[in-house]
């Protein structure tokens, strides 16, 4: 069963160009004894003339605030289901539930529905597409093996349209120029990579992973990388605060291969995302964890002493043991998307139990009087470096 709902249409499409030389036409003419009042409209009045109608299935639920859009209705014995492996400017690759890889665009209808994000689709999408006029996918029993890793839709046999994404669980994502930047979606956990040294460890920009992560409610590992590098006692304590936190911490080292058989038990069956700087060693770990995979590595700038970007665009990997990777392209900041200080007190577990006894109840825990979070701070019941970056992410700083 069908029904019609009203949706929103994109900003840049709500409103129609005016011919902005019709006024003086009129004037040159002398029509103003014929024209009307100027209370009388020629358009549709208000906002809906800037919506748009669309089919949807009933049974949709259509209330995920993660939703790439309103989810329209689809002939689903026309078109297959499958997973968004890439994204190559507006070309996506998808593979389908039985195994075909096909380079499809996405539907028109799709782009001009009213969105906060960057991009429409993302890496990890559950999508359902349709072939383009006359392919076909050959009629086999057997299960087609792809590639591992996805390739260029201009290589592909098949080519189709997005014509429906699913609603999203598990996005891993940030801000971006004031847009929502969807890095990937439908995880089962992510694990954030900091090396100890090259580049050097910033404990900041782990609190601000783990506080993204704790948005999108998605389980998360710390890999603690290039151990071999340095004295792993130093970092006992760091270990210590996070594993409070209820957060798994690995120390990993693909050169000494110290931590990759833990890590692999990890992955094996599930969707899971590597993210961190550049630089800190997230595709050497995973040449560890499967040698066959052969992803770019690169050295770390002698410059600067940051990591110099070899991944560039989010691609999910299969496993051979059975699992999902997605290596992200290394980020020097990770800002969360429109986080105000109300929500952004809770993304910090440590801050929960002290944010009740605060005596205003709108309490940012910056200057206020008797906060008990400020006094939990100085109490050492709360570490000062969290208090920092929760200050970092509430002022927009790196």
């Amino acid at each position: 069963m069908k029904r019609k709902i009203r949706v929103d249409l994109k900003k840049n499409r709500s409103k129609p160009a005016r011919d902005k030389t019709w006024t003086r036409g009129f004037q040159d003419h002398h029509f103003e004894e014929e024209s009307t009042d100027h209370g009388e409209r020629v358009r549709t009045k208000g906002e809906l003339s800037r919506k748009r109608t669309i089919l949807q299935d009933s049974l949709q639920l259509t209330n995920d605030s993660t939703t790439a859009g309103e989810l329209p209705a689809i002939d689903k014995e026309a078109c297959f289901p499958g997973r968004v492996l890439r994204i190559h400017g507006l070309f996506s690759v998808v593979e389908t539930d039985d195994g075909h890889q096909v380079g499809c665009t996405v539907r028109r209808l799709l782009k001009t529905l009213a969105t906060d994000a960057r991009n429409v689709v993302a890496a990890g999408d559950r999508v359902w597409i349709r072939l383009v006029k006359g392919e076909k996918f050959p009629e086999s029993t057997e299960t087609i093996q792809a590639p591992a890793r996805a390739q260029n839709p201009s290589e592909l046999p098949f080519h189709g349209v997005i014509y429906r994404i699913e609603n999203r669980h598990g996005v891993l994502k940030r801000s971006v120029r004031g847009k929502e930047h969807v890095l990937v979606a439908n995880l089962d956990q992510v694990f954030f990579v900091v090396s100890v040294v090259e580049p050097e460890l910033k404990v900041h920009l782990v609190d601000r992973y783990l506080a993204a992560a704790n948005r999108s409610g998605i389980p998360t590992i710390v890999c603690l990388n290039k151990i071999d590098l340095a004295n792993a006692g130093n970092y006992q304590r760091l270990v210590g605060g996070l594993e409070r936190l209820g957060v798994e911490v690995l120390l990993t080292s693909a050169k000494s291969n110290l931590g990759i058989r833990r890590l692999g038990e990890l992955v094996q069956g599930k969707l899971s995302a590597f993210s961190g700087q550049s630089g800190v060693g997230k595709s050497s770990l995973l040449n560890a964890i499967e040698p066959g995979l052969a992803l770019k590595v690169r050295e770390v700038s002698e410059v600067n002493a940051k990591g110099k970007h070899t991944t560039t665009a989010n691609d999910l990997i299969r496993l051979k043991k059975g699992g999902w990777v997605a290596d992200t392209p290394g980020m020097r900041q990770f800002d969360i998307w429109q986080t105000t200080a109300g929500e952004l007190e809770g993304l910090f577990t440590d801050f929960r139990p002290f944010v009740s006894l605060c005596v205003f109840p709108d309490c940012t825990h910056t200057h206020e009087t008797r906060c008990a979070v400020r006094g939990a701070v100085d109490r050492r019941l709360i570490h000062a470096s969290r208090y920092h970056s929760y200050l970092g992410l509430l002022e927009g700083r790196e």
